[in-house]
């Protein structure tokens, strides 16, 4: 069995950001029911990434974005800059994290461990709204 939607993420700005909560309350319809199966999230945008992360401490969240600044910075001699100067670089960000995460599902309920979270890694200052794919396979 199959399940799919896609929804808005409410608008952020340029960090990290745990959504767990907001995905849960558009993908719950999906869950009901699935015993054993899969999530997966896809978001349709080359400027920001979806990851698995620490969902307690927020000190983890503002490292990442820090560790991220910096294998990535924002000064290099970005010639893609169409959209400003955090064009390119949010692009080379989204590959490195990625564009997909999965999560299993048991008793229709995420698996995830205590401690994690889904994360949405925004790298656009501006806010934005970002869509994600969400598919559930039983």
């Amino acid at each position: 069995m199959a399940w799919q939607k896609t929804f808005t993420l409410a608008k952020r700005s340029k960090g990290c950001h745990l959504v767990t909560e907001e995905v849960l309350s558009h993908i719950e319809p999906g869950l009901s029911g699935v015993q054993i199966g899969m999530l997966f999230l896809f978001i349709q945008h080359t400027s920001a990434a979806l990851t698995v992360n620490e969902n307690y401490d927020r000190d983890v969240r503002r490292d990442m974005d820090m560790a991220l600044d910096n294998i990535v910075p924002e000064n290099l001699d970005w010639q893609h800059t169409d959209e400003g100067p955090d064009d390119s670089v949010s692009h080379t960000k989204t590959s490195l994290v990625g564009t997909s995460i999965s999560v299993p599902i048991t008793g229709g309920r995420l698996n995830l461990g205590t401690w994690q979270g889904i994360y949405l890694t925004e790298f656009r200052h501006m806010p934005h709204t970002r869509r994600v794919v969400a598919t559930i396979i039983s």
